[in-house]
């Protein structure tokens, strides 16, 4: 086997006196595919910028081999020094790079080349950052929140260029469906240290929860060990005879290591309080049309929301995402059509709060609008300190300004702010950004247990999978279409013969016609009917497996009694979860289909 490209070797780095890593290792090897994942503030991108030469670490060992190129793609790149984006790009070349790659690539991405960085919108920069890290074509390629600020079109894009990529790839993502395509390992940066998994991030969650549940069980052991010691010292028959000095010793020494041990991070709590319920009927969209100059975003689009809808918002940058959401909340009046706004609707907006964070306001005031120390949160008062611990900012943190947090320490105070004011309408544009995985989870989980109505927009296909009811896209020449379920059901409707058949002679309205012509009518195999009538069975004998399994592994003494079993239970249950989403899956393919044919 080749030696690595890149190995990086006990790697500590300590900032402003609290150590942020601890021991950490990265080997990169030819043509890996490899995530790097981690919480918010754990030190992912400082030990990227450490493997691209950026950042020096306090101790380790950093060995490569000595004619490898590396490119660093920040989240926050400077175009402060380049004229054009052309400019910037070239700036990224050394000798010998191929600079035609440059004009294949802007092409590519929609930019001539000729813009000024400095009125590039969010997504404009982060394409020409791409191009400028894609272009030389190098080893490694260090890609740190690739996908922010992109379309869904160029994410995929992306996706296929990567694919075809020669380069080892390092990732660092919150876009789960990314991490899924792309890696096929993945290194876990977790309390200053790392952990490898070889498998892609497909395979990382169920073993990462593994891990902790492991750690959560070894530290209840230690726990016990520390009480027995405890009562031996005071009521021991030697002990009231004569101190035993070596087992003081051990005591104290097991009291150091339950003291030191690395507690399992936690877990922000995220609610949203809900006001009085709103009517039956939240908005009513009948016809509406808008045009900026000959360019029509919106055309003769329909849409009737009920309580407890949760719709998808998604499509290309410019394709009129925000100004459909501004027509159907009343913010912006349509050159046609009407729109209807139920009653008693309480609407909260997320991004608004973002953009009304300030640089240098404190985290106290920005939670409590700078009214002292408490807030009202669901309409109890509530100390505005302990508030923001439920978000996992320290204690120390709430008389520091805004600008002192990381971009998902702003996500979480942003989400802060927003869920203490009661709603029934949650209108969230790209909630998603800068979270980690761990808090995209408890948003999500939040969204589930919300009884209100909620719009959200979102390139994060993983997220509208998990969190909506249906999915709004543009279809070209302004035309708006609502599919049920989340992007990928979207997307095997509109793969589908008939999807296409109404796509071609759809109405302008959001909603299929009943009117609209039938396929020809194909009927099901045998095979197809059959599964269909078998997996709904099937499916129920797997999640009473997964109950069961769970139940058994929450029993604290199974691990410590028999950890082959314990193991093997774990095994099962991966197992188990894998073929439960395959045959739901395809379940709800079949039903679809059989829909399809039935008309």
């Amino acid at each position: 086997m080749a030696p690595p490209l890149l190995t990086l070797q006990d790697i500590h780095l300590t900032f402003g006196g609290t150590p942020l890593l601890t021991g950490a290792n990265l080997t990169v090897h030819e043509k890996d595919r490899l995530c790097l994942v981690g919480r918010n503030g754990s030190g992912k991108s400082t030990l990227m910028k450490i493997a691209a030469g950026l950042v020096e670490a306090d101790k380790g060992e950093i060995i490569s081999r000595p004619d490898i190129t590396v490119r660093y793609l920040e989240q926050d790149p400077d175009f402060s020094e380049s004229p054009t984006v052309r400019a910037y790009a070239e700036q990224g070349l050394a000798p010998g790079d191929a600079a035609h790659n440059i004009t294949l690539l802007l092409e590519q991405v929609g930019l001539t080349g000729e813009e000024s960085p400095a009125q590039l919108s969010g997504g404009e920069a982060r394409r020409a950052a791409l191009v400028r890290a894609l272009a030389p074509e190098p080893d490694i390629l260090l890609l740190d929140e690739p996908t922010n600020h992109l379309d869904l079109p160029t994410i995929e894009w992306l996706e296929k260029v990567l694919g075809r990529s020669q380069s080892a790839l390092i990732l660092i993502s919150h876009d789960r469906r990314f991490l899924e395509n792309m890696t096929r390992k993945t290194v876990w940066l977790d309390r200053g240290q790392t952990r490898e998994l070889n498998e892609g991030f497909s395979g990382f969650e169920n073993w990462r929860d593994t891990v902790l549940e492991q750690e959560e069980l070894e530290r209840h052991k230690l726990d016990r060990k520390i009480v027995r010691e405890e009562h031996w010292i005071t009521y021991g028959v030697t002990a009231r005879r004569k101190r035993n000095v070596r087992r003081l010793k051990e005591l104290d020494a097991l009291r150091q290591t339950r003291k030191e041990a690395a507690k399992t991070p936690g877990k922000a709590k995220l609610e949203a309080f809900e006001s009085s319920q709103s009517g039956k009927l939240v908005i009513e969209a009948a016809g509406l049309s808008k045009a900026y100059g000959d360019k029509t975003l919106i055309n003769n689009f329909s849409l009737r929301l009920n309580r407890g809808d949760r719709v998808g918002i998604t499509g290309p940058n410019g394709s009129g995402k925000t100004t459909l959401l501004n027509l159907l909340l009343g913010q912006l009046q349509p050159d046609k059509g009407s729109v209807r706004l139920g009653t008693n609707l309480e609407i909260l907006t997320l991004d608004q709060q973002r953009a009304t964070l300030k640089p240098e306001t404190r985290l106290v005031d920005a939670v409590t609008g700078g009214r002292g120390d408490s807030i009202s949160v669901g309409g109890q008062m509530r100390n505005a300190i302990s508030y923001l611990k439920d978000f996992l900012f320290l204690p120390e943190q709430a008389r520091s300004p805004i600008n002192a947090l990381s971009g998902g320490e702003k996500g979480r105070l942003a989400l802060a702010i927003a869920f203490a004011s009661p709603s029934n309408l949650l209108v969230l544009d790209e909630p998603t950004n800068d979270l980690d995985l761990e808090t995209l989870d408890l948003v999500q989980e939040m969204l589930s247990a919300y009884q209100g109505t909620v719009l959200l927009v979102s390139h994060d296909r993983d997220f509208l999978d998990r969190t909506v009811t249906s999915t709004l896209t543009p279809e070209g020449k302004g035309l708006w279409r609502e599919y049920p379920g989340g992007y990928s059901d979207m997307k095997r409707q509109q793969g589908s013969p008939d999807a296409q058949e109404r796509k071609a002679t759809a109405p302008a309205s959001s909603r299929p016609m009943k009117t609209q012509p039938k396929t020809a009518a194909v009927k099901l195999s045998y095979k197809e009917k059959y599964a269909l009538d078998t997996l709904p069975g099937e499916i129920e004998a797997l999640q009473e497996l997964i109950s069961d399994c769970q139940q058994k592994m929450a029993d604290p003494d199974l691990f410590s009694q028999n950890p082959e079993k314990f193991n093997t239970m774990a095994a099962r249950l991966d197992k188990a979860q894998k073929d439960l989403s395959i045959k739901e899956e395809l379940w709800l393919e079949l039903e679809m289909k059989r829909e399809n044919l039935e008309g």
